[in-house]
């Protein structure tokens, strides 16, 4: 699964990150999760949260500019872990 993705500045888009292999690994699900936007960007509502995925809505961007978008979680084992995607702001 790819970690960079192009967005438009006007696109209202879900992003997701999927950590079912890693959570296989470790025998565990997702209780929690924090998404971190950097200004510019924002996050539309709460993420969604599922066993293995967290899906966060996301807008805005100025043209050029990559932001990194950070997922936090925490799992019913205890575990902490963040990763972070890339998205490309350029008009399409």
């Amino acid at each position: 699964m790819t970690n960079s993705f192009i967005k438009d500045p006007s696109a209202l888009l879900d992003y997701s990150w999927d950590w079912s292999a890693w959570l296989a690994e470790v025998a565990d699900i997702i209780v929690s999760a924090t998404i971190t936007v950097p200004s510019g960007l924002t996050a539309v509502g709460p993420p969604a949260i599922g066993d293995t995925i967290v899906t966060q809505r996301v807008s805005g961007g100025s043209v050029d500019v990559v932001y990194a978008v950070t997922c936090r979680i925490t799992t019913a084992g205890g575990l902490i872990d963040e990763r972070s995607l890339y998205l490309t702001i350029t008009e399409r």
